[in-house]
C-alpha cells in the first residue's frame, strides 16, 4: 500500500481521442500528463506553484518516476487522479492513484520525485527551499492560502493537452 500524504487533491481528466494508440487504449506515455495535471492542482492548493517556485529562482525537475499499470484507460473515459504529498523537506515526492471516476476501479499507481535546482547556477539543492517548506507547514497548520481553497480533496476538472 502506498503512503497517504499529508495533503491530497483529486483531479479529473477526460481521456481525449489523441491519447489513444492503435490498440484503442491510452498510450503509456500519456499517463505522465495526467500526473502533471494532479500535481499542478496540488501545488495550487498549497498556494506555492511552479510559477512561484520559478519567481523565487528554482525549478523542480522530475528525477524519478514510477508507474504501475493495472488496467488500461480508453478514449472518453473519465479518470480521477489522486495526488498525495508524502515528502517535502528535502525533495518533493508525490504518490498518485488513477482510478475510473465512475466506478472507482484502480487503473494506475505512480509516484514522482522532484528536487529543487537553483536557476542562477544550476545547482541541485539538498533541501527544499524554505519558502516551499513554509507553504506546506502553513497549510498543515490550518493557514490555508491556496489558490483553490475548498476542501482538502478539491476536484479539478481538466483535459490534458
Amino acid at each position: 500500500m502506498r503512503a497517504r500524504g499529508v495533503l491530497h487533491v483529486d483531479s479529473e481528466v477526460l481521456v481525449p481521442f489523441f491519447d489513444v494508440d492503435s490498440m484503442d487504449v491510452v498510450w503509456h506515455g500519456h499517463y505522465v500528463k495526467y500526473l502533471e495535471v494532479a500535481r499542478c492542482a496540488l501545488l495550487d492548493r498549497l498556494g506555492h506553484n511552479y510559477m512561484d517556485m520559478k519567481a523565487e529562482g528554482y525549478v523542480w525537475p522530475v528525477i524519478d518516476l514510477q508507474l504501475r499499470y493495472v488496467r488500461a484507460a480508453r478514449f472518453g473515459q473519465r479518470l480521477r487522479v489522486r495526488a498525495d504529498l508524502v515528502e517535502w523537506q528535502n525533495r518533493l515526492k508525490v504518490n498518485y492513484l488513477i482510478s475510473d471516476a465512475s466506478s472507482g476501479e484502480r487503473m494506475t499507481r505512480a509516484s514522482t520525485v522532484q528536487v529543487a535546482v537553483r536557476l542562477a547556477d544550476g545547482e541541485m539543492q539538498l533541501a527544499s527551499p524554505q519558502s516551499f517548506v513554509d507553504a506546506v507547514e502553513r497549510h498543515l497548520s490550518g493557514g490555508h492560502e491556496g489558490r483553490d481553497d475548498q476542501a482538502s480533496a478539491a476536484t479539478h476538472r481538466r483535459t490534458p493537452q
